[in-house]
């Protein structure tokens, strides 16, 4: 088998929320989806994370798995109210020692420590304040960062500041769907700043605090036109400029991009200060890609012709939430594939076309590349769990990965979303992503069959 690039991370991901469960256990302070999940009708049959998978106490047994599984490398999060219970001021002791032992288990298992700082559990106090819309959020990241890395740098090998910046302003701040559940539409362009300003603050504090790789996380999808007419070309840019680029462009390039589409001048933005672009493009070590599947578009043709179809991206959940937003394109069902659980189109060649195209658009100012998530939810329908669904999922996503680094694209590592079945934010318990099932009512884990594949996977690596 070819040889990958020297130092490539094979691993898993979670996140905070959706696996650690122990939600008001030492010290930890409410966070904004402990708010959204109290409000009935926000999350599918009234799920919460309360106990999730019940990592927090669990997590030796959870380590296990990893080294049995025969990864290098595992991405999870740190859940900033566990470390700041009000999102300022000192860190709670008892929060940063939890993390302090799951560093130094995976560091005995020869396991690199992948952390990312923020996945969308913004203390409630934060957002009291207005969370992201607020400017000062930024600066409460950075003073954040510090006394995580402080504490975890000398054996952290990859910081990752946010997770998913486009989903958490989208459906967050956008439609609402996700916490904090604002619905501001294109109001909620401020929030993409701020998030993007607190990366950029985070990057030296990081710097300063540990030799480990610094690199931020989106979501990604290549975006299909719905036909070859100039109006479905423009639809499509558009979309393009609003998931990929927004979110990449201040960071590569130093500048925002053509939001003109919007109706926006990117020139004219109140909450973009001299100094904020500058900050942002604090040069980082890799750029973090979250890969499903792509999304397709059209030119807007009114509220009766928006029907939401499957795709990968936010627009497949939103559906008439943003058929009178003004918005300058609609979804179009992605039609030929096979589909997940989520009903989300299986399309590996996706990524590959995502990987050279980033490396085209971007060229000498692309950083190397981490596949920080890919996966697929399955049905639990199976009691012998064959899981084939998943098994061909990764198997044709891993080959696509194998084209782009063969067509020259630098990439240096893949990680698969997720290591245990978990709370699927507004989904709760209802999509089921794991290569290790997780029975909410015992706890008890029992691997799948695409646990064993991609064990066996990893070993013809070793």
């Amino acid at each position: 088998m070819d040889p990958l690039p020297d130092g490539w991370l094979w691993g898993t991901a979670t996140a905070a929320y959706q696996v650690e469960g122990a939600v008001t256990e030492d010290g930890r302070g409410p966070s904004i989806w402990d708010a959204f999940t109290a409000e009935p009708g926000r999350v599918k049959n009234g799920d919460t994370g309360e106990v999730a998978c019940d990592h927090y106490h669990r997590w030796p047994e959870d380590v296990a798995l990893l080294a049995d599984l025969g990864v290098n490398a595992y991405r999870f999060s740190v859940a900033w109210p566990r470390i700041q219970p009000d999102g300022r001021g000192p860190a709670n002791a008892k929060g940063l020692d939890f993390y302090d032992r799951l560093v130094d288990a995976l560091a005995e298992r020869d396991i690199t420590p992948v952390v990312t700082l923020y996945h969308w559990d913004l203390p409630q106090a934060l957002q009291g304040d207005g969370g992201w819309m607020n400017r000062d959020t930024a600066h409460r990241l950075a003073e954040y960062a510090a006394l995580v890395a402080a504490r975890l740098g000398d054996r952290v090998g990859v910081w990752i500041t946010l997770n998913e910046p486009f989903v958490h302003m989208t459906e967050g701040y956008g439609i609402g769907t996700h916490a904090p559940g604002e619905a501001l539409l294109l109001d909620a362009l401020p929030a993409a700043h701020h998030m993007l300003l607190g990366h950029g603050l985070t990057v030296p504090v990081l710097r300063e605090r540990s030799a480990g790789l610094v690199a931020i996380t989106n979501n990604h999808s290549p975006v299909w036109p719905a036909s070859g007419t100039p109006a479905d070309h423009a639809a499509a840019s558009a979309f393009d400029v609003l998931q990929n680029r927004l979110f990449t462009d201040p960071i590569l390039l130093g500048r925002l991009p053509d939001l003109s589409a919007y109706g926006v001048s990117r020139d004219e933005l109140p909450f973009v200060r001299d100094g904020d672009l500058a900050a942002i493009a604090a040069p980082i070590d890799r750029l973090g890609v979250n890969y499903y599947s792509p999304t397709r578009v059209r030119a807007p043709h009114g509220p009766a012709a928006s029907e939401p179809g499957p795709g990968g991206s936010v627009l497949s959940e939103v559906g008439d939430r943003i058929e009178d937003a003004g918005l300058p394109f609609e979804d179009v069902p992605i039609d030929g594939y096979p589909l997940t659980a989520f009903g989300w189109p299986v399309v590996p060649d996706g990524l590959h076309e995502l990987l050279t195209g980033l490396r085209d658009t971007y060229r000498d100012a692309l950083p190397p590349i981490l596949v920080t998530e890919n996966g697929c939810s399955a049905p639990d329908d199976d009691p012998g769990r064959r899981d084939q669904d998943r098994i061909d999922y990764l198997d044709g996503h891993l080959r696509a990965v194998r084209r782009a680094v063969d067509d020259g694209v630098d990439v240096r590592g893949y990680f698969v979303w997720s290591l245990l079945d978990n709370f699927e934010w507004a989904e709760g318990y209802a999509q089921r992503f794991g290569l290790v099932h997780v029975d909410f009512a015992t706890q008890v884990r029992t691997p799948k069959a695409s646990y064993h594949w991609f064990r066996e996977h990893l070993a013809r690596y070793r």
